[in-house]
C-alpha cells in the first residue's frame, strides 16, 4: 500500500464540495471539535476544513491527509488556522507519532467510511490515544431498511469509485467498540430530507474514549 493518494478526480470534486459545505453540517464539524485540548491528531483532513473550528484550548493539530492535492490545500487552510497546525501526507495505516508519543484526541470526520479496513484503523487509532483519550467522529454510518439496500448497491457500484473510496454502509460503532473504545454520547443526524434517495443523508457524531 502506497503511503499516499494520486486521485485527481476525487480531489478536483471534493474540493468543490467543501467549498460549499452546508451549514448542517458545517455545524456538526464545529459541535465535534467544541471542547478538545492538547495535541490532537486530525485523520484525512482534506482540505483543512476542520482547522477553522478548532478551539484555542488545543496546542497542536497534525493532521494527515494522503491526498497530495487536497493536503495542499489543506497547508494553506492550516496557516490561517487559530491553532498551529502540521499537516503530513501520509496514509492513517502509515502514520508513525514522533517518539511514539500519544495524542489527547483525535478527530475523524467523513474518513472511515474510506480506509481500507475499519477494524485495522480502529485498533491503530485507539494505540495512538493517551488513556483517557477520545476519539472524535463525524461519519458517515450504515443505514437501516431500504436505505441500507441503497447503501449497499452503491457501496458495490460506482460511489467508491466516484468519491475516493467512502463506503456509506459501515457499522463504524461497531469497529470502535471491537477496538476497545467505551462510546459515549453517540447519536444520528440527518443533514438532508429523509425521503430523499442518497445513501449519505444521515450521519453519526459521537465520542470515543480510550478507557484509562
Amino acid at each position: 500500500m502506497s503511503s499516499t493518494l494520486d486521485n485527481p478526480f476525487f480531489a478536483r470534486l471534493w474540493t468543490v464540495m467543501a467549498a460549499h459545505e452546508t451549514e448542517a453540517i458545517r455545524r456538526l464539524r464545529r459541535e465535534n471539535l467544541a471542547g478538545l485540548s492538547g495535541r490532537v491528531l486530525e485523520v484525512g483532513a482534506g482540505t483543512g476544513t476542520n482547522f477553522a473550528f478548532y478551539p484555542d484550548t488545543v496546542t497542536e493539530v497534525v493532521a494527515v491527509e494522503p491526498e497530495v492535492r487536497l493536503a495542499e490545500h489543506a497547508v494553506t487552510a492550516a496557516a490561517a488556522a487559530p491553532v498551529p497546525v502540521t499537516v503530513r501526507t501520509e496514509t492513517i495505516e502509515h502514520f508513525t507519532a514522533s517518539g511514539g508519543e500519544q495524542f489527547d484526541a483525535v478527530v475523524c470526520s467523513l474518513v472511515l467510511c474510506s480506509v481500507g479496513d475499519p477494524q485495522d484503523v480502529a485498533r491503530q487509532l485507539f494505540s495512538l490515544l493517551r488513556p483517557g483519550g477520545q476519539l472524535r467522529y463525524l461519519e458517515h454510518i450504515a443505514g437501516t431498511g431500504g436505505r441500507a439496500r441503497l447503501q449497499r448497491i452503491a457501496d458495490a457500484t460506482v460511489w467508491p469509485r466516484l468519491f475516493g473510496n467512502c463506503h456509506t454502509h459501515r457499522h463504524t460503532e461497531r469497529s470502535l467498540a471491537d477496538a476497545g473504545f467505551m462510546l459515549a454520547a453517540a447519536r444520528r443526524e440527518w443533514t438532508l430530507p429523509r425521503w430523499l434517495p442518497v445513501p449519505v443523508a444521515e450521519f453519526a457524531i459521537g465520542r470515543a474514549v480510550r478507557p484509562s
